[in-house]
Formats: structure tokens, sequence, C-alpha cells
């Protein structure tokens, strides 16, 4: 190989960001799965789908790092399979791996609509901006079967509650008239995340994610119908991706992006060896530049955890990333921050549910 993505999937399995299931933190035990084969190939593993019964559905936090205090996860575990994912270790609390567990048992919040609307139609509620979702994927593939974050958009637009949108998937343009209903007062916003333009790196990298032209569509898409769009370059990975930003941005801007933001690849606990072996896997000879790229920017480490770094990163290589992106920003025409929302709107309907459309 000359540096390339080995875009057969390696040792792994196609379709599956992981590779392998690495060990629980929290478990003593490990359980190592025999698996069948046929052929000498092994058979893929399936997804499996769990009733989640929380009792509650927003979720609060104080980080400085993130530009929301209450987000709203209709999904735990995201079928994607992006292998830097953050949100991986979260399946640890549920006894499984942060690998190949995370992306193949979904837990599913059936009754996250109705949470949602009882949490709202509290006096305890005050109206602000809720990120939807800020962990997990809101438009994963099983989201087109169980339009879970579709009801919950209707939830918002009937109170007109001011909501944020990430997404990799295109299957956000279905509710473009719910978006654009909530538009209309300034309540609501979607940023596409855009980590590379390249299609065989996508299909690794990211593997159950729309590619990327699809995603330009959504934005194109989006933007037609008054609908703000910002791109999130995340994330950056240097060594790998951090070449494309201007092309991104430059696309992002073409298809109607108004603003645009990066995060740095983070690797927190199990998400680090996951990484290192997908970079061994599909991609051995640039595997040392990135390893060393990120140790350059994480004083020494893979993974720097302290609030006011780890989104950005520190260094040369750290700034030099910051100025060609705030250099590329301004060429395209993108704003450095998205729309302002507001809750001028917000109201608690008094009787049944309100339409989308009603007269004001």
């Amino acid at each position: 190989m000359d540096g390339r993505i080995d875009r057969t999937g390696g040792s792994g399995f196609h379709g599956r960001g992981a590779a392998s299931n690495p060990p629980n933190r929290f478990e003593k035990i490990e359980f190592v799965p025999d698996l069948d084969f046929v052929d000498d190939d092994p058979v893929l593993p399936t997804t499996q789908f769990f009733r989640d019964a929380s009792r509650s559905v927003l979720t609060t936090n104080d980080s400085p790092d993130v530009p929301f205090d209450v987000s709203i996860n209709p999904y735990r575990g995201c079928e994607h399979g992006c292998i830097y994912c953050y949100a991986r270790p979260t399946h640890e609390y549920f006894g499984l791996s942060a690998g190949l567990d995370f992306e193949t048992k979904i837990f599913v919040k059936e009754d996250a609509p109705d949470l949602l609307r009882r949490e709202l139609s509290s006096p305890k509620w005050t109206p602000r901006s809720v990120a939807l979702s800020g962990v997990t994927d809101p438009y994963q593939p099983i989201e087109r079967r169980l339009r879970l974050t579709r009801r919950c958009l209707e939830v918002f637009a009937e109170f007109r509650n001011p909501v944020e949108i990430v997404t990799k998937n295109r299957l956000v343009t279905r509710d473009g008239d719910v978006l654009a209903a909530l538009a209309r007062d300034r309540a609501a916003a979607v940023h596409v995340s855009v980590t590379t333009l390249d299609d065989d790196l996508v299909g690794v990298l990211e593997p159950r994610t729309s590619r990327p032209k699809q995603r330009l569509a959504a934005i194109e898409e989006l933007s037609r119908a008054s609908v703000p769009v910002s791109v999130l370059v995340a994330p950056v990975i240097p060594g790998l991706t951090d070449h494309e930003i201007p092309a991104i941005l430059e696309a992002c801007a073409r298809a109607g992006a108004q603003s645009a933001s990066y995060v740095m690849l983070r690797l927190p606990h199990a998400v680090r060896p996951l990484f290192e072996e997908w970079l061994t896997q599909h991609s051995p000879l640039r595997a040392t530049k990135v390893l060393n790229r990120l140790r350059s920017l994480r004083g020494g480490k893979l993974n720097d955890p302290r609030f006011g770094s780890r989104m950005k990163g520190e260094g040369v290589f750290a700034d030099e990333i910051a100025s060609l992106f705030e250099i590329a920003c301004r060429k395209a025409g993108l704003a450095d921050r998205g729309p302002e929302l507001s809750t001028a709107a917000f109201r608690r309907p008094t009787g049944g549910q309100l339409s989308l459309f009603d007269s004001r």
C-alpha cells in the first residue's frame, strides 16, 4: 500500500466500524464470543434493538466545551459505526463493549416523544435550546422505521421550543417540513457533520452514514427550505483528514451552509485501542504519522480530557489547524458560529395537540 485507505475492510466486518469488542473497563470478567464461520469467513454480526425504559429524556450538562446545556437522545448506541465516536464508552455502563456492541446493540427510547411533551409541559421547564442529540446520531438507520426523532421534532414544534440537530445522515431532510416551521420562529438549526469528502474513507471510517455527496445534498435541500444549516467538520483527524478542511468548507458553502465549526479527534477510554486497531487494518502506512500528530496535540498522550483543550488540542499543529480553518472559513464566506435561536415564540398548548401550521 502507498498510504491510501484499504477499502476492503481489512480483517474487520464489512459495514462495521469496529473489528472487535475490547474489554469493558468496569467488568472483571471478559466475554469472548465464539464466532461462527462460513467458508472460513466470520458471520457478520447483526444489529439488535432493546427497549430503553428511561422515565425522562432531557439531560443536562455543565461542560464549558459544548454549546448546549440540555440534550435529548432517542437512541443509545449507534449503527452508523463511526470508529472514532466519543460516545462508544457509554455502552460500558450497560456491561457491554465500546466496540461492536456499541454499533450492534441499540437501545431505543420508545416513549421519548411522550416524555418530552411531559417535560416541556412542566412549569419547571425554562424554555431554552435543546440539542437533538448530544451523543448518538438521531438519524441512524432505524429512525427511518421508528420515526422517534420525527415525533420528538413534532413535540418541539407544538411548543415552539428551539432545537438544534447534529447528524451525518441525509434522512434529516425527511423532516424538513417540521424544521422549516420551527425555523420561521428562529427555533431550529441543523449541523451536518462532514469528516471527509472521500467516499472510500467514509466507507470504512463511518460505514453506515450517508456518503459525502448525500450530506452536501442535505445541506442544499434544507437551505432551500430556509432552515439554517452549519457544517461541523468533526472530527478533524491530523495526518488523515486535516488537509481536506478547505475543500470541505468550500463544498458546504456552495451547498448553502451558513457557518462552520470543527472538533479535533478525541480518543477517550476504549476508543483509543479501537482507533489504533482501525489504523493498523485500514491505513497502516499512515498510522505512525497520525498517532504522532495526535500526541503532539495532546501533550504527548493520545487523549487529553481536560476542559478547554480536549476539543481543539494544543501546540504547533493545533495552531496550524486552527489557522487553516479560520482562513478557509473566510475564503468560503462562512461565519464562525451558527444562528442565535430564540425562545420568544415558546408556548405551552392548553388543549389537545396543535397543528404545526395552526394560525397564530
